[in-house]
């Protein structure tokens, strides 16, 4: 049985609750382990190497059945990189997904320590770049992804990598409940990426009114623009108004650095302009993880029942 395989048959479900800066840590990532689906967090959420060592101590100390993983920027601009990767590596991660970026520099090192690397990708182009420089899969970033997204439609996206990929594809955007889990399966993919109704569980480090506002919206509250990244990111419109800045009235592209260009004490990127995805329609409540995973499994083995049930052919 392959690595990935054999990562697989610990899961109860298909699905990684996905690394999300500033909401995903160490008690979010171990009650999604605890209940059978991957754990994912942004290494960035650390704020040093002592604590990013001190978080993964924590978790291997849970002795968790599904795996744990870690999320790592590998772009040039993260000057952290390196640092975090050495870390990574004296744990001997069993999945490292890598982000805004090629991966080749860290494929290496990753394949020594036994891991296996999905690298996020939201074109065909960087799919075919990804796997040529060693990536063992593929984390499809289509539109409806909360935070930078790729702008691709799922069915698309995932049918053409599958021409000519048949290793792990996870599919990220829109993933809110069981049946679109299904369904993700039924396209071809492994897993699943859910990360919005992972924003409103008890164990997110989102903050409460953070969590009150993905109760509150819906998908038309979703807005994509480049104005505070410089990438394609979801954001959600009431932060946006909330921090005194018009959702209609944004430059086209990074023309607003939130954390130093507006005056002392005004919002920070990220910190009070919030992300989510188009599955925000589905969050009507703050949860536990553990109800959030039962109710998710519950749809997904519906769904696969009724989509397998026989039946006879039309007269």
């Amino acid at each position: 049985m392959s690595g990935f395989a054999a990562l697989r048959e610990r899961l109860r479900l298909p699905l990684i609750a996905a690394p999300m800066f500033r909401v995903s840590g160490v008690e979010l990532v171990v009650a999604a382990c605890r209940q059978g689906v991957i754990g994912a967090f942004p290494t960035a959420n650390c704020r040093s190497v002592e604590e990013l060592d001190a978080w993964l101590s924590a978790m291997r100390a849970e002795g968790l059945v599904a795996p744990w993983c870690a999320n790592l920027i590998v772009h040039r601009s993260n000057p952290w990189m390196r640092d975090d990767l050495a870390v990574l590596l004296r744990y001997s991660p069993e999945i490292v997904i890598t982000s805004v970026g090629s991966p080749a520099e860290v494929v290496g090192p990753l394949h020594d320590a036994g891991a296996l690397v999905l690298a996020d990708v939201a074109s065909i182009r960087h799919a075919e770049r990804a796997v040529a420089e060693g990536a063992d899969g593929l984390v499809l970033l289509t539109a409806g992804a909360g935070g930078p997204t790729g702008w691709l439609n799922p069915f698309a996206f995932v049918r053409a990598v599958r021409r000519w990929f048949d290793g792990p594809l996870v599919l990220a955007g829109g993933i809110g409940d069981g049946q679109a889990l299904a369904a993700a399966n039924a396209l071809g993919c492994d897993l699943g990426y859910m990360g919005t109704r992972f924003i409103a569980t008890t164990e997110s480090m989102a903050e409460p009114s953070y969590k009150r506002m993905v109760v509150e919206s819906g998908a038309d509250d979703v807005l994509l623009t480049r104005a505070f990244t410089g990438l394609q990111t979801n954001m959600l419109r009431p932060s946006i108004v909330a921090a005194g800045l018009d959702p209609e009235n944004l430059p086209d592209r990074g023309g607003i650095d939130v954390a130093t260009d507006l005056a002392a004490g005004g919002p920070r990127r990220w910190r009070d302009i919030w992300s989510a995805g188009h599955s925000v329609s589905l969050v009507s409540g703050v949860v536990d993880v553990a109800d959030l995973v039962l109710s998710v499994a519950a749809e997904y083995e519906s769904c696969k029942w009724e989509m397998h049930e026989c039946r006879p052919p039309s007269a």
